[in-house]
């Protein structure tokens, strides 16, 4: 009888390792998400452009591409690089985010989405001061239609829009069940960032490559935040309600 019991015991403390193991496993395993994967394809599209920059190999890259842009040269598209350049500037980007925090906190009640945005926007705008001041890459000379200070590697406003306008699009896609809700949410940020990036170059304060890297390391921080964000999510939805 008392061995019928003891085997009992180990059964029950078997099959309770099994359940706790279980939970631990669906509670803090880190996948390899697409999350994941867009984290390192952005970090190591990043070097590389970042490596043929402090090579000088990109001029045959930059060059012809600022000469063809700025051949559309019209008071028209120079009214839109403004346009583009006021919607990416430091001041509306902030003014945006804060009513953006504001209706996360208040409105909708999403804290977690709440330090998400934060530490996306705040931690691309420190990033990018960096990584300018590692770099210090002048700004081109070829022609100037707009006048820009400060140094040009990796562009502050494409990694400004990236972030914020990408990171928005990520925090309104599940709220958006209809196919046709989603695919403009996704087109309008695409066209918002793109329109951005490419009014720099037309503007003659940044080269192609500039928008590139931009792009890639904005897209590399983003990638990283959502999969700790969706990390997250599991985790606290997996575990038990008292």
């Amino acid at each position: 009888m008392i061995l019928l019991v003891c085997r009992a015991i180990l059964s029950v403390e078997k099959t309770s390792r099994k359940v706790n193991q279980t939970f631990m496993t669906k509670a803090v395993q880190l996948r390899a998400t697409p999350a994941f994967y867009l984290t390192l394809v952005g970090l190591l599209g990043f070097m590389g452009v970042a490596y043929l920059v402090t090579t000088d190999r990109l001029s045959a890259f930059d060059t012809p591409i600022i000469t063809w842009m700025q051949s559309w040269e019209s008071p028209t598209w120079t009214a839109l690089a403004e346009f583009c350049a006021l919607l990416g500037s430091a001041k509306i980007v902030i003014i945006l985010s804060i009513i953006t925090m504001v209706l996360l906190y208040f409105v909708l009640k999403h804290r977690s989405e709440l330090i998400f945005f934060l530490i996306v926007i705040g931690g691309s705008a420190s990033l990018n001061v960096i990584l300018k001041s590692v770099f210090s890459r002048e700004r081109p000379t070829i022609h100037r239609i707009l006048e820009e200070t400060g140094y040009s590697f990796p562009s502050g406003h494409a990694m400004g829009a990236f972030s914020f306008y990408a990171s928005i699009a990520f925090l309104l896609w599940r709220h958006i069940p209809q196919k046709w809700g989603r695919v403009l949410l996704i087109l309008a940020a695409v066209g918002m960032i793109l329109m951005i990036g490419l009014s720099r170059v037309y503007a003659g304060v940044h080269y192609p490559s500039d928008i590139l890297a931009g792009y890639l390391i904005s897209g590399c921080w983003l990638a990283f935040w959502i999969y700790w964000y969706q990390w997250y999510k599991e985790r606290s939805q997996n575990q038990p309600r008292k």
